[in-house]
């Protein structure tokens, strides 16, 4: 979720609804997973089709396929999400979309 967004499963749900919007092929691919402590790491590749609105880009849906790649880690308690860190291309998404910088 883009930085900003409120904490919780509502706003979650939104960008998700957000994103199969801009992008209604979205495929999510695991590329590696691994959890130590209360510590849960994800290597994952977003693959999809731009055919709808993408706030971050203000511009109009392009037809165009990407990928975009990255890491997120969460730190558990007591079965919840309590921290959040991501590392995304998002430099390479908007490139690969065409978005002037």
């Amino acid at each position: 979720m883009p930085a900003g967004t409120p904490p919780g499963p509502e706003a979650a749900l939104r960008w998700g609804q957000t994103l199969r919007t801009a992008f209604p092929d979205l495929r999510v691919k695991i590329e590696d997973i691994v959890a130590e402590g209360d510590l849960v790491a994800v290597r994952a590749s977003w693959t999809g089709t731009h055919q709808g609105p993408f706030p971050p880009l203000s511009a109009e849906p392009t037809n165009r396929r990407a990928v975009l790649t990255g890491m997120v880690f969460w730190r558990v308690r007591d079965g919840q999400i309590v921290e959040r860190w991501a590392t995304l291309d998002r430099l390479g998404l908007m490139q690969q979309l065409g978005a002037k910088a």
